[in-house]
């Protein structure tokens, strides 16, 4: 009898210790879940590798899915990409996944791709010299000595005359129409001169760029009228300072200009 109690005990154990098993171990999800989108600040990134695609995401919150391929980070080796939302996904293997919503300077390309495919762009330059002087002299010759090196192609780490960075471009433009030195990189260019509001910016004033006032991204000459002469990945070109993927921080003033 004590046999055949202990056989049953034995029995029922094994038929629910699996039971139990089923209820602890965690599953798949049957679909893409998006936990949350957000807007983030305008924020530059690189590709890490040539590895890497956007995508179009598509259906619902409960039931996301990953559309068409649109473009693949292969063939933007130097493209500065723009990230301005940021979505949490949980795919179908249950793990949380980060994607940024992006988009190329000229607004050409644009999808979502997982955080991990892209690095933050790195503006730190060559020559770090900070020396800088103030300037005076006119607006018109700010402006010319800008507007003749329109077209000229975009390098990292540029001075000029045959290829520019931002900061390297608002140098070279200083000291040929006022003989004056600017610091090198942006965020210094940012530090050492007078800020302005953008309501007292005047052309000839310098407008930054960025995610705060400790970290400037970017910079060129301002034109007025939310206009702007810089040096991006197109080249030296003019372009609007009130659009999307800009964010701007504030001006300074190197120089006073008639």
């Amino acid at each position: 009898m004590k046999i055949k109690q202990i056989s049953l005990a034995v029995a029922f154990a094994a038929a629910v210790v699996p039971a139990l098993s089923l209820n602890t171990t965690a599953h798949a999800n049957s679909t893409n879940t998006i936990v949350s989108t957000t807007p983030m600040t305008n924020t530059s990134y690189v590709r890490k590798s040539a590895t890497g695609w956007t995508y179009n995401l598509g259906g619902t919150a409960s039931n996301m899915t990953f559309g068409k391929k649109t473009h693949y980070l292969k063939n933007y080796p130097n493209t500065t990409w723009h990230a301005t939302q940021k979505r949490y996904i949980v795919k179908k293997n249950g793990v949380k996944y980060l994607y940024y919503y992006v988009t190329n300077g000229r607004g050409t390309a644009s999808g979502w791709i997982w955080h991990g495919y892209l690095t933050p762009k790195s503006y730190a330059h060559t020559n770090t010299v900070s020396s800088s002087t103030t300037g005076n002299g006119s607006y018109a010759s700010i402006l010319s000595a800008a507007k003749s090196q329109l077209g000229k192609p975009y390098v990292y780490g540029g001075n000029g005359p045959s290829a520019f960075d931002c900061s390297g471009f608002t140098k070279y433009v200083f000291s040929k129409a006022l003989g004056q030195t600017l610091p090198r990189t942006a965020q210094q260019q940012y530090d050492s001169y007078t800020h302005v509001s953008a309501a007292n910016a005047q052309p000839g004033d310098l407008i930054f760029f960025g995610t705060s006032t400790a970290n400037i991204t970017h910079c060129g000459i301002y034109l007025g009228n939310n206009q702007m002469i810089d040096a991006q990945l197109r080249g030296v070109i003019t372009e609007a300072t009130n659009v999307s993927w800009w964010h701007t921080v504030g001006y300074s003033r190197p120089a006073t200009l008639s």
